[in-house]
């Protein structure tokens, strides 16, 4: 594994941030007013009834972000240079799948750290909602957990845009939407009907979120439901690294990873 190429890929990345115009609408702006609609939300809700379903919303919100921000950064990322027909031209090179890989969550890494600092110093300012009012060792791990959790999305999704061609190419910013509502993002798990809450056991997020919401009346960290969420996570992420490399390799043996940039 080189440094150096690991390096030029996050400097590509750099550049296709700063100078596309969809990149940053998708990832600041889009957040940006999200959480400015979604704040205006919570202060009503906060005027009307208990602050406690505001505060939810607007927890949830911030913390959904990263989740947004890092798996659409890794999947995203992966269609530019498909649609710039420059995908082979980079594995022509000695670059290998896990220097581009790891580029690719690294890089979506640092954009979910600034699109976090970015809304998250917004809400505090706008909405006097401080996230680290949880305590900066909560929002840390929520942090870390959220993060592995969409590097196994990104991951699986980075695998079918392979596989299939840009012909599904929705998925890789539609996809995660799916697990918002089954994460209870946004309300206790409680709230959700009885034959899905096992399915919102079985993902990882679902304890991020329950813990932060615990952490808004407890600042201490709940480690059972950090443990769980992690042991969840590193199980996932190994499945989608084992299953990204069949696909990976699969989509060179069909030539579908040549003509996706057909």
């Amino acid at each position: 594994m080189s440094l150096e190429r690991i390096w030029g890929m996050l400097v590509q990345e750099f550049f296709i941030t700063k100078r596309s115009l969809e990149v940053i609408v998708d990832l600041f702006f889009f957040s940006t007013i999200t959480i400015v609609v979604f704040g205006f939300v919570s202060l009503f809700l906060t005027g009307s009834i208990n602050g406690a379903p505001a505060h939810y919303l607007i927890l949830g919100l911030l913390l959904w972000e990263v989740i947004r921000v890092n798996q659409y950064s890794i999947t995203v990322g992966a269609l530019w240079n498909i649609w710039s027909r420059n995908l082979s031209n980079m594995f022509v090179s000695p670059l290998n799948a896990r220097e581009y890989v790891l580029a690719l969550m690294i890089s979506a890494t640092a954009k979910s750290a600034l699109v976090f600092l970015i809304v998250s110093t917004l809400a505090a300012a706008a909405f006097g909602f401080n996230i680290l009012s949880l305590g900066a060792g909560n929002v840390l791990l929520f942090f870390v957990n959220l993060n592995i959790f969409s590097w196994s999305i990104g991951l699986l999704l980075l695998g079918v845009v392979f596989v299939f061609g840009t012909r599904i190419q929705a998925l890789a910013w539609s996809m995660i939407f799916l697990f918002q509502p089954l994460s209870a993002s946004f309300f206790p798990v409680e709230v959700l009907p009885s034959f899905v809450k096992p399915v919102a056991y079985l993902i990882p997020t679902t304890y991020v979120f329950e813990a932060a919401r615990g952490a808004l009346e407890n600042p201490g960290i709940n480690w059972g439901s950090f443990g769980i969420s992690f042991g969840l996570n590193m199980i996932y992420f190994l499945i989608s690294a084992v299953a990204f490399r069949a696909m990976f390799a699969r989509s060179k043996e069909t030539g579908q990873f040549a003509s996706n940039e057909g």
